[in-house]
């Protein structure tokens, strides 16, 4: 998750230093690339299309698209593993044996 959010925000940074015409191809790489390493490093997520659709418009590669989309693909995965983890727990039975105090009703 480090290494997508990471890659996120270099990517986002070094288009914004490139400003909003960037150079020839070189923004369109820069997307291709991210999208390529968060996609192995998160595993696929919906939300990594239309960021990279989005980025192709020609002054949406200044607004913080890729870190914004993988900080938010992190939230949704850690909310989905907290709800998993939570559900999945075992009930707890609590089973009491007869003891000397308690009696066993015996049929005749």
């Amino acid at each position: 998750m480090a290494c997508a959010l990471a890659v996120a925000v270099v990517a986002d940074g070094v288009q914004f230093m490139l400003g909003p015409l960037g150079w020839v191809f070189a923004d369109e790489a820069i997307d291709v690339g991210a999208m390529v390493v968060t996609t192995w490093a998160l595993g696929f997520h919906i939300l990594l299309l239309p960021t990279f659709v989005l980025e192709f418009l020609p002054v949406t590669d200044l607004l913080p698209t890729w870190t914004g989309c993988v900080a938010v693909v992190i939230a949704l995965r850690k909310k989905s593993e907290r709800a998993v983890t939570s559900t999945n727990a075992p009930p707890v039975i609590s089973v009491d044996p007869p003891g000397p105090d308690k009696s066993v009703a015996r049929l005749p």
